[in-house]
């Protein structure tokens, strides 16, 4: 049965995958933390909690299967259960958090649910290991606290805070042994009532003790945790006993049924409050003794889940007004050659001032807000790289740092899968067999470190390792045995040219293919992925030592400060980030060396890129001094040959179809003030296309 209207039913959906999807990254973490930490009873009362969550928001969507084996896993996490099945129950957790990622996707996409199997013989073999005939008598119903307040008890619980007091969240199990549980409930009250001020309790009344196991309470109160656990201590009464301090931010947290449900009581309270209002609008004293809203809900009702799409037209129109002031300050500037002494000169120069500031802090405030930290990226690395190295059969570690280091929300996804690859890629081809380690005096453990730095307008992103290094010639070798490159061009290969062959396709220096890697797919990927959000990738790698791939990323993709030039009457722009330097050489200067056109720039060799030019030949040009940026693109460096420079400017990005830019060298185009049209080069792209023999398209 559907207790929403369509409409509702469709946003409540949403809410659980997004919600959901963080509920299995808590799993995740937690299997991890118990791992490290096997006797922790907060962490196994953390896997409960969402495990008990994840139950009541699926079946508020009506997901039935997933509801139904998240309650087969919550009885499985029972405490008697746990502590005669504790070396089987990382194993579930983990293999919990895969199925129901399984399922989650299934429903994503209407498809029918997988079953499950997997996690259900773990749950029947921890069953199988708690046996009935044990030493300590089981409650009929498992000692599962839950500490599930409705509103009003949240809203109590949350004033006792907000006033200094101290609360406990107490759950006592009953003796499944006691007769009278009405008795029993009975005392326990009167325990609790002499302890402190009860603020919630379950059950509520002596008749319905008569039906449960457990006890749930929570307690404003002076004493200390070991205290109340003292007075808790019911001679045959009780025969087990929890007591945690009440965690704002995990305890006020509120189911998603009971989201959706408080938004529609929230609407209709309001309209019935404002019906009131209007009806008594004299009677003032009835305001005076208007219930108070907590500060800790008014903080949590101040913030906003919003779409990414909305704040990208906010972000588009944002663009438009960069626009906007590009082509006022242009007609300023002919205003001023018109009218040099005019004293409007003045004012138009202030308002246009006054304007920039205004919008430059609008867009960094509307780019702030698609910001978000790399930690959201990095927090599914370690239960990746746990998988990889028992897969593999290493010991290694995952060390994180930077992961409070801001990035484009769109950036991030996009690094999602080639990050994973490498974290793949470091564990499987560069951390080396125990043996092999010890054999060259390295720590038995190997070490994969993931770390985030802001440098400039960009931010860069290393995936960096202690392990064998890339054997440089092995991957030559791969090279030519694959037609990537031929022997005579081997041999002209600088260091960091080599490193870049890892990027070919179908290139692997894998002796066998496996579940892990391979097949030579995966660092083709990663680069065309840099591409797309036009970052670029550098390696650095010593045998024996280990490697670092350093991933260079702008911070947004909406705007650049860019350097404009023309070429053959058409207007250019290159990311100001990639300028290195620009120079201005002679025709003789130029050389010709195996169909390209170099030049020699402080004794090294530069390759000149001509863009009015289909493809790298020699030429004959009557042009005396001409303009030269150099570009850098990773660890390649090249020339671009230009006719003129227009100076530098912000861009607005605006993406290109196909059937206005067909080639891949284009990265976008933008708008000047005056309605020229520019076309944003791909720094990245170009350097592929005219720098293939990397010892002349290199500065070493």
């Amino acid at each position: 049965m559907n207790f929403f209207p369509e409409e509702h039913s469709a946003e409540l959906r949403e809410l659980f995958f997004e919600s959901a999807q963080e509920l299995l990254q808590q799993l995740n973490d937690a299997g991890l933390e118990l791992e490290a930490h096997p006797d922790d009873p907060e962490v196994l009362r953390s896997v409960r909690r969402v495990v008990h969550t994840l139950k009541g928001d699926s079946a508020a969507c009506e997901y039935q299967e997933l509801s139904t084996l998240a309650h087969e896993m919550e009885n499985a996490l029972a405490p008697q259960a746990v502590r005669d099945g504790q070396s089987l129950l990382v194993e579930v957790i983990f293999t919990a958090a895969d199925t129901f990622q399984a399922m989650l996707g299934a429903y994503r996409k209407g498809l029918e649910p997988p079953a499950g199997d997997a996690l259900r013989e773990h749950i029947r073999q921890i069953s199988k290991k708690s046996s009935p005939d044990s030493a300590v008598a089981v409650a009929p119903e498992s000692f599962l606290p839950h500490f599930d307040w409705n509103e009003v008890e949240r809203e109590q619980i949350a004033d006792s805070l907000s006033r200094g007091e101290t609360v406990y969240n107490v759950a006592l199990q009953i003796d499944p042994a006691s007769g009278m549980r009405s008795a029993a409930f009975q005392l326990i009250h009167k325990v609790l009532a002499r302890s402190g001020q009860i603020l919630a309790i379950c059950p509520s009344d002596e008749a319905a003790a008569e039906r449960i196991a457990h006890v749930e309470a929570a307690l404003a109160s002076d004493h200390q945790k070991d205290d109340l656990m003292r007075k808790c201590q019911i001679p045959a009464v009780v025969t087990g006993i929890v007591v945690e301090q009440f965690s704002e931010q995990r305890e006020l947290s509120q189911d998603l049924l009971d989201v959706l449900l408080q938004a529609e009581a929230k609407a209709s309270a309001e309209y019935q409050t404002r019906q009131v209002i209007e009806s008594q609008a004299g009677h003032d004293s009835g305001a005076a003794h208007g219930v108070q809203s907590s500060p800790k809900l008014a903080a949590r009702e101040n913030t906003l889940r919003v779409e990414a799409s909305r704040i990208d037209t906010v972000l588009n129109l944002v663009g438009e007004l960069i626009i906007g002031k590009s082509m006022l300050q242009r007609t300023i500037v002919d205003f001023d050659k018109r009218h040099a002494k005019d004293p409007l000169r003045s004012r138009f120069a202030d308002a246009l001032a006054f304007q920039s500031r205004v919008l430059h802090e609008l867009q960094r405030s509307v780019m702030q807000i698609r910001m978000v930290p790399v930690e959201q990226l990095f927090r599914r690395f370690p239960r990746l790289l746990r998988d990889i190295a028992k897969r593999c059969g290493r010991d290694v570690r995952l060390e994180i740092i930077g992961e409070n280091t801001d990035l484009d929300k769109g950036i991030l996804d996009v690094l999602a899968e080639p990050l994973a690859h490498l974290v793949r890629n470091a564990v499987d081809h560069g951390i080396e067999p125990l043996r092999e380690r010890e054999a060259a005096g390295k720590p038995s453990r190997g070490t994969v470190k993931l770390n985030a730095y802001h440098q400039g307008n960009q931010v860069v992103i290393e995936v960096s390792d202690d392990g064998r290094g890339i054997t440089k010639e092995k991957l030559v070798r791969r090279a030519i045995e694959q037609g990537a490159i031929s022997a005579n061009e081997a041999e002209k290969l600088t260091e960091a040219a080599v490193n870049q062959l890892i990027f070919q396709p179908g290139l692997s220096t894998a002796d066998e293919v496996t579940q892990v890697s391979g097949r030579g797919v995966g660092m083709d990927a990663v680069a065309g992925a840099l591409e797309r959000v036009k970052g670029t990738i550098e390696i650095q790698s010593k045998s024996g030592t280990g490697t670092t791939f350093r991933l260079m990323v702008p911070l947004t993709l909406a705007s650049i400060q860019a350097l404009l030039f023309q070429v053959a009457g058409h207007f250019y722009a290159v990311p100001l980030a990639n300028v290195v330097e620009i120079t201005r050489i002679e025709d003789a200067d130029i050389h010709h060396v195996d169909d390209y056109d170099v030049v020699s720039l402080r004794d090294q060799l530069l390759a000149l890129v001509h863009l009015n030019r289909p493809a790298p030949q020699p030429v004959n040009s009557p042009t005396k001094r001409m303009f030269v940026i150099v570009i850098g693109a990773g660890e390649r460096k090249f020339g671009i040959v230009v006719d003129g420079l227009l100076g530098e400017e912000e861009l607005v990005i605006r993406a290109l179809d196909d059937q206005f830019a067909a080639s891949d060298m284009v990265s976008g185009a933008s708008i000047l003030g005056d309605g020229t049209v520019v076309l944003i080069l791909n720094v990245t792209a170009v350097a592929h296309r005219f720098s293939r023999l990397p010892a002349v398209g290199a500065i070493a």
